[in-house]
């Protein structure tokens, strides 16, 4: 890993940010169509910018591993989210104004002044967290002309870290479990719900679905953990399988 490149990409990153922050609240107000399709095409070039570094940065981050992934994933997620809801606006501001249109675009812009509530924040401390982490390494790499963590180094920083989050995954799921040991059945029987029906590999978010537990990936990270169900990467997404459907 190149640690001045991902120092570089997150501070430009951390620029876009201010930018389409400082843009933003003049949505709020604006009542002519064109002049709002303006604005939201500004904003939408600069998410998608952003959306590109997020995503560049979480492929990088994946060798990692640990809490440094985690932040990665998390600024992804709400940048894939931002330019998802710029583009539904965009959509319907392109269409024919009538009565159905404008009741929808009232609607999306809305949501997302509500997604806008948590996105900033959300944003800002994942880049925070990384930012500071990469100072780290930074200060690791030595020297002026050493670019490059040492290979051993990095090895032994990605151990302690996938230990750190594992333990702290695995202290939640333990509260959970009891404190709410319901909902730590459900997701287990959700999940073999799914396999029942001939998915064997499942998603976090269809498991959430069908269970209806909220963070049931954090029960199935803890899950995984004691060995109940299996785990495996898919498009950059965990997916599960309970151990009692495994082919062995």
């Amino acid at each position: 890993m190149n640690v001045e490149e991902v120092k570089d990409r997150l501070s430009h990153l951390e620029s876009l940010h201010s930018t389409f922050e400082r843009q933003f609240p003049a949505i709020y107000e604006e009542r002519d169509g064109e002049a709002l399709l303006e604005k939201m095409k500004a904003l939408y070039n600069i998410s998608r910018e952003k959306l590109d570094i997020a995503s560049s940065l979480y492929r990088e981050m994946g060798s990692f591993g640990g809490h440094m992934e985690e932040q990665a994933k998390e600024l992804y997620r709400n940048e894939y989210q931002m330019k998802f809801r710029l583009e539904e606006i965009l959509s319907l501001l392109s269409k024919e104004h009538d009565y159905d249109t404008r009741i929808k675009l009232s609607t999306a812009l809305d949501r997302l002044v509500q997604f806008h509530r948590v996105y900033d924040y959300a944003v800002r401390k994942a880049l925070g967290e990384m930012l500071r982490e990469v100072e780290g390494l930074s200060l690791l790499a030595g020297g002026e002309n050493e670019k490059k963590v040492p290979v051993g180094i990095m090895e032994e920083l990605r151990k302690v870290k996938k230990l750190e989050a594992e333990l702290e995954t695995l202290k939640v799921f333990l509260l959970r479990l009891y404190t709410h040991p319901g909902d730590v059945h459900k997701v287990e029987d959700a999940l073999r719900d799914w396999h029942s029906r001939g998915l064997l590999w499942v998603e976090a978010r269809n498991v959430e679905k069908l269970s209806g537990v909220e963070d049931a990936e954090g029960i199935l990270e803890g899950l995984t953990l004691i060995g109940v169900v299996e785990k495996k990467m898919r498009g950059g997404e965990g997916v599960y399988r309970h151990r009692s459907f495994s082919s062995g």
